[in-house]
């Protein structure tokens, strides 16, 4: 039994249709724990609830929402404590990206992109965080990227986003030691999922060229399991690790020309 007196604890995940936020659903079930299922495609969001349903024989609760309205959060959270649900584990994986020349993309997709990734994330912890500190216990698991660990020439937007998810996921992590709240953020490398179509990038080196794409299954077991443990940063893969390391030991306008180069179309 949870600390909210719930037979099962509940995890809320969002950007849940598709991609690594489906997967850490399943992930989520197959722990035993309750779902609360958020993004815009609701049926794709009811088709996934029935799933975990079938599949495990947990409650799953649809929440249709769009991140990149800055209400969204307040409402999400306005209807759970109606319902009475609580949230023990927060997933935050919703995000989107675009891609190409800062001067010449739309405006209000970059925005939307800072919206959804940074501020309905922020917002959510801020919310949710309170409680979990009151009960003595609570999951919360950032999505990131080893976006966070360079700029990204050609997605500067995306990239510099998730920097922000990586910074403040360990300073939320630092701060809540000792309170029975861990922070976790997961930085998975290029992922094989339907984000490079969304954002723009086919034909873009570093969407059909890495070497190795984890599958979004792996991924999400990875952060799942990390998230259990409390662990604070994960990064899925020994490539990807490596990687990391390089770009953090290697000249900073060197890391961000290689980046610039794999961000680019092949011609």
């Amino acid at each position: 039994m949870d600390g909210s007196g719930n037979a099962r604890p509940t995890a809320l995940v969002t950007g849940a249709s598709s991609g690594i936020g489906l997967e850490l659903a399943r992930a989520a079930a197959a722990d035993g724990f309750d779902l609360v299922l958020v993004a815009r495609n609701r049926e794709a969001l009811e088709r996934l609830a029935e799933e975990l349903r079938a599949a495990h024989g947990v409650a799953a609760r649809v929440l249709a929402a769009d991140l990149a309205d800055p209400a969204a959060p307040r409402k999400i959270v306005a209807e759970l404590e109606a319902a009475g649900v609580c949230v023990d584990a927060l997933v935050n994986n919703a995000g989107v990206g675009t891609w190409g020349r800062f001067d010449e993309l739309d405006p209000e997709g970059e925005l939307r992109t800072l919206q959804v990734d940074i501020l309905a994330l922020t917002h959510l912890a801020r919310l949710f965080l309170p409680g979990m500190v009151r009960r003595g216990g609570g999951r919360v698991l950032n999505v990131a990227s080893t976006a966070a660990f360079q700029p990204g020439p050609l997605m500067a937007t995306y990239y510099a986003a998730k920097a922000y998810v990586l910074s403040f996921s360990e300073a939320l992590a630092a701060e809540l030691a000792g309170t029975g709240v861990t922070v976790t953020v997961l930085c998975p490398g290029p992922t094989r999922s339907d984000f490079q179509r969304r954002a723009g990038m086919e034909g873009v080196r570093v969407a059909s060229g890495f070497p190795v794409m984890q599958s979004s299954a792996a991924v999400a077991r990875a952060g799942w399991r990390a998230m259990r443990r409390g662990t604070r940063v994960v990064i899925p893969g020994l490539l990807n690790r490596a990687l990391v390391q390089s770009v953090r030991l290697g000249p900073r306008r060197l890391v961000t020309a290689i980046a610039h180069r794999l961000n680019a179309r092949a011609s």
